[in-house]
């Protein structure tokens, strides 16, 4: 468990912020008012996603590898994170939905049939705690595994 400390600790940072970010679009109205904005502004969350897999790179290069590590060893600590960001996800969805935001769903099955987006049973069918937690694994799962790969190449030393 010693060997995994940094990247426990990044996971839990990620986990945070993730809450973090969810509090932010709630005080912007992105989960009321102005909900129709939500599915682009969300995708904003990736600039500071990015940014945390770097330094946790950074981190774990500068005080486990001694200021050296290798491609491979970075996309390992990347998918560790990965992992323990996914085993986190469910948690931090039911957060979301329960403590920050339990009135998003309401809204954006009223936004989506409203705008003609979907129909009531799809919205509801799509719009529920248990699909944004399966969404959430593998989301973590998904886009943790593409940035681990590329944060990886920049964070990597030259020499290896």
């Amino acid at each position: 468990m010693k060997n995994l400390r940094i990247e426990i600790k990044w996971a839990i940072i990620f986990t945070l912020s993730m809450l973090g970010w969810m509090f932010f679009e709630k005080t912007m109205g992105w989960h009321d008012e102005k909900i129709a904005d939500h599915a682009t502004y969300t995708n904003f969350f990736a600039i500071p996603a990015i940014l945390i897999y770097v330094f946790a790179l950074l981190d774990k290069k500068k005080n486990f590898y001694s200021g050296v590590m290798s491609y491979k060893q970075g996309v390992i600590s990347g998918l560790i994170i990965t992992a323990f960001v996914t085993v986190l996800s469910p948690l931090a969805q039911y957060i979301t939905s329960t403590v920050i935001t339990p009135d998003y769903f309401p809204n954006v099955i009223e936004y989506a049939v409203s705008s003609g987006k979907m129909t009531q049973a799809d919205a509801e069918a799509y719009f529920n705690i248990n699909s944004y937690m399966i969404q959430s694994v593998i989301g973590a799962l998904v886009m943790g595994l593409v940035t681990s790969l590329i944060v990886a190449i920049f964070v990597k030393s030259k020499s290896k």
